[in-house]
C-alpha cells in the first residue's frame, strides 16, 4: 500500500510539472528579452497618473517581464514614428545590455513596430500587433476626405499637448500624416515596402517568421462593451464605417491581421484592448492583462 502511494505521488508530481504554468506562476511572464510597449495614434507613455497601456506594464512586471514604455509622436505618419521608436529601442538595449527586444504596439503603434523590424530586423526578436491598422481603416479614409485642413490643425494642436502633458514636448505633429499612413491606400504602400508578415490574402495569416523576427497578432471585434465606458458610444459610432465588417470600432478585425493570428474575435473594443478607460471594459470576456501576460508567456516558451 506504502508503495502504491509514492508511485501515485512520483507520477502527480511529474504530470504537474509537464503541464503549462499558471498564470499567477513566479516567472509567468519573464521573457528572454525586455518587452517594448508602443501607443497609438493620440497615445503616450503615461498622462499623470494613468497610462495608455493600462495596468498592463505591472501585470507584465509582476511575473518577471523587463517592460519599457515609448513615447512617438501622438500623430505622425509611420515612419516618422518608426524612427523615434528605433532610437528609443537602441537607448533600451545599451541600458539593459540584451541583444533584441519584444515590440508590442497598438493601433498605430502596429505599423510603427513593423517598421524597426523591417529596418533593423536584428534588434527585434518579435512584433506583436494589437488591434493593429496593418492594412488601414475604413474610419481614415472617411475622415481623409470629410475632414477640412482647419480640423486637422486642432487635432495637430492636441497631439502637441498630449505629449507636453506626458513629458515629450519636443515631438513633432503631423495629423495629416498619421491620416494618411493609416488609410487604405497609405497602408498598401507601406506594406508594399515594408511587407513582413502581413497576409497575402484577405483575411489570412502572414508569414510566422521573416528575417528571424517572429511575428504575432491579435484584437478585439466589437465596439461597445460597457455602458459605463464613456469612450464606448464613440467608438459604437465609428464603427458604422464598417458596414457591418467584423471590427474593434477603429479596425476591421482583418486589417489587424499579421502574421500568427492568436485571436481575432475578443469581445473587445479598441480601447478595450489597452485596457482603458481606466480597466472599465467587458466582464464577460478575458481581462486584457491576462492576455498580454499569456503572449509574454507565449514569448517566454519560444525563447524570446
Amino acid at each position: 500500500m506504502k508503495k502504491r502511494f509514492w508511485k501515485t505521488l512520483a507520477l502527480f508530481l511529474i504530470t504537474i510539472t509537464a503541464l503549462p504554468a499558471p498564470s499567477w506562476a513566479a516567472g509567468y511572464t519573464q521573457t528572454k528579452y525586455p518587452i517594448v510597449l508602443v501607443h497609438g495614434l493620440f497615445g503616450f507613455d503615461s498622462l499623470g497618473p494613468v497610462d495608455y497601456f493600462y495596468g498592463i506594464a505591472s501585470g507584465l512586471r509582476s511575473g518577471g517581464a523587463t517592460v519599457y514604455t515609448t513615447s512617438v509622436s501622438a500623430a505622425n505618419s509611420t515612419e516618422v514614428r518608426g524612427e523615434q521608436l528605433l532610437l528609443q529601442v537602441k537607448q533600451i538595449l545599451a541600458a539593459t545590455g540584451a541583444a533584441k527586444v519584444n515590440l508590442v504596439g497598438h493601433s498605430h503603434g502596429g505599423p510603427t513596430a513593423r517598421y524597426v523590424a523591417s529596418v533593423r530586423p536584428d534588434l527585434v526578436a518579435s512584433v506583436t500587433s494589437v488591434g493593429g491598422v496593418n492594412k488601414g481603416s475604413k474610419v481614415a479614409d472617411i475622415l481623409i476626405g470629410a475632414v477640412p485642413n482647419v480640423s486637422y490643425d486642432i487635432a495637430n494642436a492636441l497631439a502637441g499637448l498630449i505629449s507636453l502633458i506626458s513629458g515629450s514636448p519636443t515631438l513633432p505633429q503631423s495629423s495629416m500624416g498619421a491620416a494618411k499612413s493609416l488609410s487604405t491606400a497609405g497602408s498598401l504602400a507601406f506594406n508594399a515596402k515594408h511587407p513582413q508578415g502581413i497576409p497575402t490574402s484577405a483575411c489570412g495569416e502572414g508569414a510566422y517568421q521573416v528575417n528571424g523576427v517572429q511575428y504575432f497578432s491579435w484584437s478585439g471585434a466589437r465596439s461597445y462593451t460597457n455602458v459605463l465606458d464613456a469612450l464606448d458610444p464613440f467608438l459604437a459610432v465609428t464603427s458604422l464605417a464598417f458596414g457591418g465588417e467584423k471590427n474593434d470600432g477603429l479596425v476591421a478585425s482583418c486589417s489587424s491581421h499579421l502574421g500568427r493570428v492568436i485571436r481575432d474575435d475578443y469581445a473587445l473594443n479598441h480601447a478595450d484592448e489597452i485596457n482603458q478607460l481606466v480597466g472599465i471594459g467587458n466582464l464577460f470576456e478575458t481581462d486584457p492583462v491576462t492576455i498580454y501576460r499569456q503572449q509574454a508567456n507565449r514569448l517566454q516558451g519560444l525563447g524570446l
